[in-house]
């Protein structure tokens, strides 16, 4: 049964109640992760659990009706859910993204009725803004704007209530971003995800066929990039994509601990009579522990130093973006990292009766190999080589 905590609206008085609520969804979630990643598609009831919780409110501030989170506490957040779900834990922290991108990119009369609306209708917020797929256009027709086209990886798209969506707007080179409700006619969302990890996060296909826009659903005053604070929208992604692989390899190691706690027999001539006790085995833990260890630290900081700049607003200056951009990359590439290694090494402590499928302990290293590949943990060495180098801080983009 689901915990009444979260069939029903909660209170919104505090983060910390708000992390509790999250870890009462993970628990929910894990009561089946195994079968829904073997099955796919999309997790409605699932998500139907999460817009029942509250927490989609998570980050909007109380004036609004929201929990007022900082941003450190909306990671915190996402990380309890990807310990058990890393594509429930993705499509949950691009709500968050989403609301953030309308804050960033529009004035206070666009995102405040937004802010008000995600919380009074439970709005679920999904992704059509892939800057690096330009084949839709936003152009002005009939004395209307219109846009047309089609957009590829585009998670949580299905069984959203709005969608944040990028189009190309001749002749300006700057791309037009917009807030439009998904059941716009001429919206048709395509039910194409079918990767090998991160099965459940809708990340397919969205076409968009003549579809009307309304000029306040626009968001383009300061526009993407528009500002130093409108350059915070890349950090904010990149800091989600660290905490859901961090929570992944969180969660793989706890499963990794019961297993070999439950399940692993000793090897034959390791000399103990416990697989616990085995020399090699608890080496191994170790080695994965510290690193886990040093990758919170990171994520952490690099929390807290989002929560810091955001607070700033329009005051925040190109130096103190570019210190957080810092942080985050470098949680970046440690999470990703240990990610990979640990969601891997686990099968060593475990063995190879670990590996049937009924068991389904794949399934972080698939999510986690499937997401590290959003945009190549290469570049995010080479700006943190030249800030080590040279103490050059990283050009904002939509990737840094």
């Amino acid at each position: 049964m689901t915990s009444p905590a979260v069939l029903h609206a909660v209170p919104r008085s505090s983060a910390r109640d708000a992390l509790a609520v999250a870890r009462e969804v993970a628990a929910e979630l894990a009561t089946n992760a195994v079968e829904r990643d073997r099955r796919g598609g999309t997790a409605k009831h699932e998500r139907d659990l999460l817009r029942r919780s509250g927490l989609l409110g998570l980050a909007i501030p109380q004036q609004y009706g929201g929990w007022g989170a900082s941003w450190a506490e909306v990671m915190a957040a996402v990380r309890t859910i990807a310990r058990v779900d890393g594509s429930l834990a993705h499509v949950f922290g691009f709500q968050h993204l989403m609301l953030a991108t309308a804050r960033l990119f529009g004035q206070p009369e666009q995102w405040e009725p937004l802010f008000e609306g995600t919380v009074r209708n439970t709005w679920f917020w999904g992704n059509a803004l892939n800057p690096l797929d330009t084949r839709t256009t936003l152009i002005r027709e009939d004395g209307r704007l219109r846009i047309h086209g089609h957009k590829s990886f585009c998670s949580g798209s299905v069984d959203s209530d709005m969608l944040i969506v990028s189009a190309l707007r001749p002749p300006e080179t700057r791309l037009a971003i917009l807030a439009i409700p998904t059941l716009r006619t001429g919206i048709r969302i395509g039910a194409d995800w079918d990767n090998m990890g991160q099965r459940q996060t809708d990340s397919g296909s969205v076409e968009f066929d003549n579809v009307v826009i309304q000029p306040h659903e626009l968001l383009d005053i300061p526009g993407p990039l528009g500002s130093v604070f409108a350059s915070l929208r890349p950090l904010i992604a990149q800091l989600t994509f660290s905490n859901v692989y961090l929570g992944l390899a969180e969660g793989a190691l706890e499963q990794a601990r019961a297993y070999t706690q439950s399940s692993r027999r000793p090897w034959a001539s390791s000399g103990v009579t416990s697989a616990s006790d085995d020399p090699y085995v608890l080496h191994r833990y170790g080695d994965m522990w510290v690193n886990l260890e040093a990758a919170r630290a990171l994520t952490d900081r690099a929390g807290e130093a989002l929560s810091s700049v955001w607070a700033l607003g329009d005051t925040l200056t190109p130096d103190g973006r570019g210190q957080a951009a810092i942080a985050i990359a470098a949680a970046k590439v440690a999470t990703t990292r240990v990610g990979l290694d640990v969601s891997s090494q686990i099968f060593d402590v475990m063995g190879a009766r670990a590996t049937t499928a009924a068991a389904g302990l794949d399934r972080f290293w698939r999510n986690l190999r499937t997401h590290t590949l959003h945009d190549p943990v290469d570049y995010k060495l080479r700006e943190l080589g030249r800030y080590a180098l040279s103490a050059e801080l990283p050009t904002p983009s939509f990737y840094s």
